[in-house]
């Protein structure tokens, strides 16, 4: 195994637990980042000769190395994936009453570069990095050995695979994937699709928040924004609301909200298909108002320098969502923008609601599941953001 050696105090950050090792911080005269191949294993070296840990390297991209242990001598392998995953399925096991989660949360469960869902005996795996990548083989030889799945589907088709020099494509690893596959949450059941839906099918990392949005549903009429699969809008139904309209840009996933509503629940549903934001200035000037508000985007800054512009889209969401909500009502508000801090979306709602005249009550802030953990070094693995929020006028 080589050796890859950083500059001068650029080790300070990894023994503080972080576990990237970015291009500018490797010194290459003594260690080459070109002497690598993708994905390869190194030890990682302080400059006065300590060793941090076991990584992968990859000199294509800005971020060279992962560290995948802290031991000198431990690399990403079969025996590493297996131990790694047997200690994520403990937590999961401790959490779940049924086989439905995110097993594997990259960094957050010492595993770079791999996301893996559980289906029941179905699999959805999304692998970002040339390092996981080297050991796909690995990966779905343990996933045999602990769980002897039906089908295990790779999701490779996610942009950050292009900064590590990886193809964009969906490919099937074992078994044959069904066209649709059911979704057990919270006592409720969905049908959504792991090959033609968003991520790697389903969103988990929403569980916890869905529940606390259902709170405040009943006997309300609900607007449930970019919806997907209608999360959100069933579970407020099967919490009692008077009816739910759903709203996205898909009408793949307009349908399965109808359906997800119907086998659910038995309050009325309305779907409209188009531009989120155009919909929702639509229903503005036309007059409609909900006793609950969701606005769940996707991520509108997903690189720094899109700050400005993605701000400006959090702000136009969350002023119509605010614009929206009947007095006393409720605004649901997620981010899973990396760069937008919760603290700049609270300010930015609040700014929204002074601007308007209205009043609000912060009443939950939430992130992401446990079965989406933080590592506590790496503010980067916290993503999500989710405020819950009174709404009224005087």
């Amino acid at each position: 195994m080589q050796q890859l050696f950083l500059k001068k105090h650029e080790d300070r950050r990894l023994r503080a637990g972080h576990l990237w090792i970015f291009s500018n911080e490797v010194d290459v005269k003594r260690s080459p980042l070109t002497a690598f191949a993708p994905g390869e294993a190194a030890q990682v070296c302080a400059a006065d000769g300590r060793t941090i840990g076991t990584a992968y390297v990859n000199p294509a991209s800005l971020i060279a190395a992962r560290i995948v242990s802290r031991k000198a001598d431990e690399p990403l392998d079969a025996a590493l994936i297996k131990k790694r995953l047997e200690r994520a399925l403990q937590l999961r096991e401790t959490l779940f009453d049924v086989p439905f989660y995110r097993l594997c949360h990259g960094e957050g469960d010492w595993l770079p570069g791999l996301v893996l869902d559980r289906y029941g005996d179905v699999f959805s795996a999304q692998i970002t990095t040339a390092g996981m990548e080297a050991q796909k083989d690995a990966l779905l030889e343990v996933l045999g050995e602990l769980f002897t799945p039906k089908a295990v589907l790779l999701r490779n088709d996610v942009g950050v695979r292009t900064m590590e020099n990886l193809p964009l494509l969906v490919e099937t690893g074992m078994g044959t994937v069904p066209d649709e596959i059911e979704v057990r949450e919270s006592g409720a059941a969905f049908t959504v699709s792991l090959a033609e839906g968003q991520k790697t099918g389903w969103f988990y990392d929403q569980r916890p928040n869905r529940v606390e949005a259902a709170k405040y549903a009943k006997g309300k009429t609900v607007l449930d924004a970019f919806c997907y699969a209608g999360a959100f809008g069933v579970m407020a139904a099967r919490n009692g609301a008077a009816g739910v309209t759903f709203l996205d840009a898909s009408r793949q996933a307009l349908d399965m909200a109808s359906r997800n509503l119907a086998a659910n629940a038995g309050c009325p549903g309305e779907t409209l298909p188009g531009d989120a934001l155009d919909t929702l200035a639509s229903l503005r000037d036309g007059g409609r108002k909900f006793g609950v508000v969701c606005v769940d985007p996707p991520a509108f800054i997903k690189r720094k320098k899109d700050a400005e512009q993605g701000l400006n889209a959090y702000r136009r969401v969350n002023d119509l969502g605010l614009q929206l909500v009947e007095n006393g009502g409720i605004l649901t508000s997620c981010s899973c923008s990396h760069h937008l801090e919760a603290e700049a979306l609270r300010r930015l709602i609040a700014q929204c609601a002074a601007k308007r005249g209205l009043n609000t009550q912060l009443l939950y802030q939430g992130f992401q599941g446990p079965d989406h953990p933080v590592h506590p070094s790496m503010p980067e693995t916290a993503y999500l953001k989710v405020f819950i929020l009174r709404v009224w006028k005087d």
